[in-house]
């Protein structure tokens, strides 16, 4: 019996083996990509939540690369896409519940990068604030992205 899927990939990616059941390993299948973590950096910290705005990163993501990831995330129900009301040609992509969560490692990334990388481009205040009172400036951040 044939498996029909308008989804091709994804459907491909359903079926494929798990390499395992440790949680790095399984998280690394959904986020484990340098783009992917870009992109949630960007809608995270940067609020970026169209297309366009992506493709203007610094990084210079590709147009094939940021189609896929994106539609990678909307799978995992990372994030979501919905048309603008504005502009109905357009999408806005905007972090679930589920991308949310992400918030805590992405700032201990940050706080590793500026410990370790003399070069980073971490901004000074916000590793202050993450040292002094991480709690308020996760929960500051994450009100900012429910909105």
């Amino acid at each position: 019996m044939q498996v029909i899927c308008p989804k091709f990939y994804f459907c491909m990616m359903a079926l494929k083996k798990r390499r395992s059941d440790c949680p790095i390993s399984t998280a690394l299948d959904v986020f484990g990509d340098k783009w992917t973590l870009l992109i949630i950096r960007d809608m995270m910290f940067k609020g970026k939540r169209y297309y366009g705005e992506f493709l203007n990163g610094e990084e210079k993501i590709a147009t094939n690369i940021l189609a896929d990831r994106l539609m990678s995330l909307e799978q995992a129900e990372i994030i979501h896409k919905n048309v603008d009301p504005s502009h109905g040609a357009k999408f806005i992509y905007k972090l679930s519940p589920k991308g949310i969560d992400l918030l805590p490692m992405l700032v201990e990334v940050i706080l590793w990068s500026a410990k370790y990388d003399r070069k980073t481009a971490a901004d000074a205040l916000f590793v202050e604030q993450a040292l002094k009172d991480k709690d308020k400036l996760l929960k500051d951040i994450r009100n900012g992205l429910q909105r």
